[in-house]
């Protein structure tokens, strides 16, 4: 943790909260420590809710048991609610649609649901052992309270599989947290990444291919090859529709059937998924195949895979001072080398992505495969669709921190232009060809390869060569930093989207 300190004068043992020649602006240290275990929790077994809850905090209501608890009560009270409309529900054998007063009563259990309603859902549920079931009779015992709408009970949770509920409950939390926080979270990045790339539009840097110096770009043009990487695959995930099922319990809508046959279920299910702005999946076992949510963990891993190609970059270009990073006074780099400032966002960023691809992966290659027409391994493996997704978004946010801090070090990317005049061969040589003159590839790599190359070096080889004296002029003026090709016009990324 940072601890900001100033000047004492005095030395105070660390004991009583002090350095040598300085103290904490902190008054108590232990009114402190609480505050902290206020922010995250200090005995959490996963960082995610430990020491990185502040930045995974908005997850909760998407990816938490309570968040799933909630997603269900919603799908049952759906459920119900087009089950009336439909005149499917009856009160001593009458059709009984439900009137203003009675929907507003059932939208209200979903609208008010609170961690008073989760509590009494666990309460439940240690009785039935049973997590779908304990959701069921939760919404009975609201309904209960309406004296009218005592014959609805029963049509809660009608025709259903446990897997009904869940698919479209998981559905639901992968578009809602998908919408509102995953790709929101990448385009900022995108919009930084963009935003660097036009700032640096011009500024000329040495390429490096196979570690080597290799033909100029420039440092907004790098910035760029990602920034238009990452928009790509944003496009598909931002485009993924969650599909959903609600047919019973192996997907032929058996009991739907048999109790009333003159309804066409599979229109209803489809006219009823789709109000939940879903896509209708006619072709199911007992669950939803969730070959859609392992597309959804192809793309967001596939960005990942990206980002870490990019702060491994980032990484570097620092290493070799062509980024250096703006620093704050109370922040340490080394618990020993005093003069460091390390580049730990994009190493944080690094890793937890790693760790989001790592159950991604498991995630794509596990889910769409099931045991004959239903088995539970699935069940524990989708619970952990918030941690990948969790995993990413600190990453994301790891990266804006760092890329904000960067400062680009025209002094050091000047330095190695101006050290590299050898990478100006291949224009040379590849003028050399438009003119016919021989072998100028191999006459360019003898004067070159392994050498050290000057600017006069180059200077004396251009005039000795046979071209035109507006050709010859034309190289003579050329330099490392102004042979960039079109980086400079490549920057602007949205032309090209």
């Amino acid at each position: 943790m940072n601890m900001n300190i100033i000047k004492s004068g005095h030395f105070k043992s660390f004991g009583s909260s002090c350095i040598k020649g300085y103290h904490f602006k902190s008054m108590n240290l232990h009114h402190k420590s609480i505050r902290m275990m206020n922010e995250f929790n200090l005995q959490a077994v996963s960082p995610i809710d430990g020491r990185y809850s502040a930045q995974t905090k908005e997850l909760k209501d998407y990816f938490s048991e309570y968040a799933l608890m909630k997603y269900r009560t919603k799908i049952e009270i759906e459920w119900v609610k087009f089950l009336s409309k439909k005149g499917i529900v009856t009160l001593n054998g009458r059709s009984k649609e439900l009137d203003g007063s009675h929907i507003k009563f059932l939208d209200t259990i979903t609208e008010n649901f609170n961690l008073n309603s989760a509590q009494r859902i666990k309460e439940i549920e240690k009785v039935t052992n049973h997590d779908v079931k304990a959701v069921e009779y939760f919404v009975k015992e609201k309904i209960e309270e309406n004296e009218s709408l005592h014959h609805l009970k029963e049509y809660v949770h009608f025709s259903c599989t446990s897997e009904d509920i869940n698919n479209l409950s998981y559905a639901l939390m992968m578009n809602d947290a998908n919408r509102n926080i995953v790709c929101p979270n990448i385009r900022q990045v995108v919009d930084k990444i963009d935003s660097l790339s036009k700032e640096n539009a011009h500024i000329s840097m040495l390429s490096r291919t196979h570690g080597q110096v290799a033909s100029p770009t420039t440092v907004g043009k790098e910035f760029a090859n990602f920034g238009y990487r990452i928009s790509q695959q944003l496009f598909s995930l931002d485009n993924v529709k969650f599909p959903g099922k609600l047919n019973g319990a192996v997907g032929n809508f058996n009991a739907h059937i048999f109790v009333y046959p003159e309804y066409d279920w599979p229109s209803l299910s489809r006219e009823f998924i789709e109000s939940l702005s879903l896509e209708f999946n006619p072709y199911t076992t007992q669950i939803e195949p969730h070959d859609r949510v392992a597309n959804y963990h192809s793309y967001l891993s596939l960005i990942n895979t990206i980002l870490i190609g990019f702060s491994r970059d980032i990484w570097g270009y620092i290493s070799l001072g062509y980024f250096k990073q703006k620093t704050k006074k109370e922040e340490v780099g080394s618990s020993t080398m005093p003069h460091k400032v390390n580049p730990i966002d994009f190493e944080n960023a690094e890793g937890n992505l790693g760790l989001a691809n790592s159950i991604s992966h498991h995630l794509l290659t596990k889910l769409p495969i099931s045991r004959f027409q239903r088995d539970l391994s699935d069940s524990t493996v989708m619970r952990n669709n918030g941690a990948a997704i969790a995993y990413s978004l600190i990453s994301y946010k790891s990266l804006l921190k760092g890329l904000g801090k960067l400062e680009v070090n025209r002094s050091k990317l000047d330095e190695d232009l101006n050290a590299h005049w050898e990478v100006l061969a291949e224009p040379i040589q590849t003028l050399m060809r438009k003119y016919q003159i021989e072998n100028p590839y191999e006459k360019l790599k003898d004067m070159t390869r392994g050498k050290e190359i000057d600017k006069k070096a180059i200077k004396d080889f251009i005039n000795t060569l046979d071209i035109p004296s507006s050709e010859k002029e034309r190289l003579l003026k050329l330099e490392p930093a102004s042979y960039i090709g079109n980086a400079a016009e490549m920057c602007d990324i949205k032309k090209y989207l």
